[in-house]
């Protein structure tokens, strides 16, 4: 009961502060702006000063939103369970999902109990965000009109996508919230799901690196824009280096004085979901369980619907098992999800890392285990390199097949505990003395010295491979000697090497074809015969490959399991045993007829079509406008560089995911860095920094980091405190 009132007197006192910005306020972000001072170098990045850690928390929320509030407000609108006050009844289901996943309550309660000095840092993100809205009146968010410090709370670990395993889909969602009631919400299926689904991280040793010091490689795919390049410094310790999710406070994929981290998304099995099997007694839900019946628990979800020029209220009452928020049903039985989604440990090991100084401090933030979304390739100034798939990892029972809904009524299915940093999948200082992780199995990850997959459970690391890893092996396998721009050179190699096996296949059943057949496709395959499977610009081979490729793609039976589609080598050389010859050269010919109607010929350079453009409301792409070619392909075909295009209302087809921000690091005495962006730093279409990195960004031509305040302060564009 105490905590029902406590929880109420918050609400009402965040409802008030919801309102308006009161005088106390307002001084007091005064007081917090002229603690902060913000030097944008000549690309348009902050640097981020204050004398606590506070004051560089506030500033760089106010410098966020400076550069992109839409993108911070969108964000929230997501984690909070929100979408459908912008996007109407499409967004229902979603919504419905992440209401149930993270409660706010609960991250209110995280806040009122939170480590003093770690309130102060939440209260700072709030005001820097509130601050700015207040000095720029212009600015007319969509829902947010203020921000409460526990928002951060809802958004912890870097990663925008909660964990929803076990195959749950929006569809499960609907069959247990949208029965009886046609009109609850449609499901929202995208016209192009063309998502990128990787990430390179790349750590070299002292042995294999020209200065004789550990050096890593920076290279997250992610929708372009997705985050921005950000400094923060501190007398209290911190400086930090990287790339900040648009509405975080701390640095997700970056480095500081001493020691760097790249997270790649991770395949790790680090939630489940449990089939429940539910009665319904005088009005009342209960589960079975061990052999008794147990009540479900509820809450009522009040989710606000746009529609038309007003929205409406829907209450949903959500069910709760002690397993976790009941998000679905499939034949009958319900589906709660166990997993650490938010957490208030997770957002303190995401800022701890920032602050690390050496390999010892980087695990013991690490020993919180609460980031369930990350793999972690790690580089430091004392020659550690290192690499964990995963970090927040249940115990389970090896015997039992964690990929599907389990058995909700045993207590044989209950988690034990969670693996320590030592026990999950990990590689520390390898001989081989160089790391790979691009979203693949991380039993390839350092040649001989890549982890025994013999001495895991099986739930900890799905077995697969594909093809940028294949590809990066190769790279770094003989490396030696390598320097920081050897270093980007090869993360930005434009082999294809999934190539090397479709081709084969391809010229295998066009030479059984039959003439008539042959005939038409001499040229075509001639052209890919000759194709050193490097994109480029200037090569009618990688169009007529990148079509072709296309087509065999999609002709390939669909993966078993969401983690399964990830790992493309094993389903292509499945697809290559069983696949008719007759599709290889169909889909060849198929290739040749669709680039003729687009294009008049198939006859055309990669560069041609394939295009960089930044609209000036992001969305609206023109073949009419200025735009630069493009030599990159997406990733799925084993490029490490990515750049996934398509059509858009147009002929020519133009990016829009892929590499984003990228850096290679060296930690000796001092640190050495280069980095590079998606266009340019700026959202402002009328700014300088808006497209100045574009040509660097296609050429893989990396720009200097200016770490130190002296190389700051030389390459100073703007020095100024926030809002004055």
């Amino acid at each position: 009961m105490k905590y029902i009132l406590l929880l109420v007197i918050v609400l009402m006192r965040f409802a008030g502060f919801a309102q308006k910005n009161t005088a106390a306020a307002i001084k007091r972000f005064e007081a917090e702006a002229r603690a902060v001072t913000i030097i944008r170098d000549n690309w348009g990045i902050p640097h981020i000063y204050g004398k606590t850690d506070a004051d560089a928390v506030f500033g760089l929320m106010y410098a966020e939103c400076e550069d992109n509030f839409k993108g911070i407000e969108q964000n929230y609108l997501y984690q909070l369970g929100k979408l459908t006050e912008v996007d109407g009844d499409k967004s229902l289901y979603q919504d419905i999902q992440l209401q149930m996943i993270a409660d706010t309550a609960d991250a209110i309660k995280d806040y009122q109990t939170a480590q003093p000095g770690f309130r102060k840092l939440l209260d700072a993100f709030a005001d820097g965000l509130n601050y700015y809205l207040y000095k720029h009146p212009e600015v007319k968010p969509a829902v947010f009109q203020y921000f409460e410090p526990w928002y951060a709370l809802m958004f912890t670990d870097g990663s925008v996508s909660a964990t929803v395993t076990g195959g749950l889909t929006l569809e499960d969602t609907r069959n247990l919230f949208g029965k009886g009631d046609e009109k609850l919400g449609a499901i929202n299926k995208p016209a192009v799901d063309e998502r990128e689904t990787g990430s390179n991280g790349f750590a070299i040793a002292p042995s294999r690196s020209a200065s004789g010091h550990a050096l890593l490689y920076i290279n997250p795919h992610v929708p372009f824009y997705f985050r921005s390049e950000v400094q923060m410094a501190s007398d209290e310790g911190l400086n930090v280096y990287g790339a900040v999710t648009w509405g975080q406070f701390f640095v997700y994929q970056g480095f500081n004085r001493h020691c760097g981290w790249m997270h790649t998304s991770s395949n790790a099995d680090v939630g489940d979901l449990y089939a429940e099997k539910v009665v319904k007694k005088d009005g009342h839900w209960f589960y079975e369980y061990n052999g008794a019946l147990k009540p479900v628990n509820e809450r009522k979800l009040v989710i606000k619907v746009k529609t038309g020029d007003h929205t409406e209220e829907k209450t949903i009452t959500g069910y709760y098992t002690h397993h976790g928020p009941v998000l679905g049903s499939r034949e009958g039985k319900w589906l709660a999800l166990k997993a650490n989604n938010r957490s208030y440990n997770a957002l303190l090991e995401s800022w701890l890392i920032t602050k690390a100084n050496t390999f010892a401090e980087y695990k013991k933030a690490m020993g919180l285990l609460s980031n369930g979304t990350n793999n972690t390739v790690y580089a430091d100034d004392q020659g550690n390199i290192a690499f964990w798939y995963g970090n927040f990892m249940p115990k389970r029972d090896p015997k039992v097949d964690w990929t599907l809904p389990v058995d909700g009524t045993t207590p044989a299915t209950e988690w034990q505990g969670l693996h320590t940093v030592d026990e999950i999948v990990h590689v520390y200082n390898p001989a081989t003395g160089w790391i790979q992780n691009c979203n693949s199995t991380p039993y390839a990850s350092s040649g001989k010295s890549s982890p025994d997959k013999n001495k895991y459970p099986a739930y900890m690391a799905p077995d697969g491979q594909n093809y940028r890893a294949v590809n990066a092996i190769k790279l770094l396998k003989d490396a030696r000697q390598l320097t920081l721009d050897g270093l980007i050179a090869k993360g930005y190699d434009h082999y294809l090497a999934a190539f090397d096996v479709l081709l084969p296949a391809l010229f295998k059943a066009y030479d059984t074809a039959p003439d008539s057949e042959k005939q038409p496709l001499a040229e075509p395959i001639t052209v890919l015969k000759r194709w050193d499977k490097r994109s480029a610009i200037n090569s009618v081979a990688t169009t007529l490959a990148v079509e072709w490729g296309t087509l065999m793609m999609r002709s390939m039976p669909p993966a078993k399991t969401a983690e399964a589609a990830v790992y493309v080598t094993d389903r292509v050389d499945n697809m290559v045993n069983t696949l008719p010859q007759r599709i290889y050269t169909g889909n060849l010919k198929q290739a040749v007829i669709d680039l003729g109607k687009r294009y008049g010929t198939w006859k055309l350079p990669w560069g041609d079509i394939n295009r960089y453009q930044r609209p000036a409301d992001g969305i609206t792409f023109s073949d009419s406008r200025p735009s630069l070619p493009v030599g990159q392909t997406s990733s799925l075909f084993g490029q490490l560089p990515s750049f996934v295009s398509r059509t858009m209302n147009t002929q020519k087809r133009y990016g829009y995911s892929g590499n984003s921000f990228i850096a290679a690091v060296e930690f000796g005495t001092r640190i050495k860095a280069k980095s590079i962006i998606t266009g340019g730093e700026s959202f402002n279409s009328t700014s300088k920094n808006y497209t100045d990195q574009a040509g660097m960004y296609i050429e893989g031509k990396f720009k200097d980091v200016w770490f130190y305040k002296k190389e700051v302060l030389k390459h100073a564009a703007k020095t100024y405190h926030p809002g004055m």
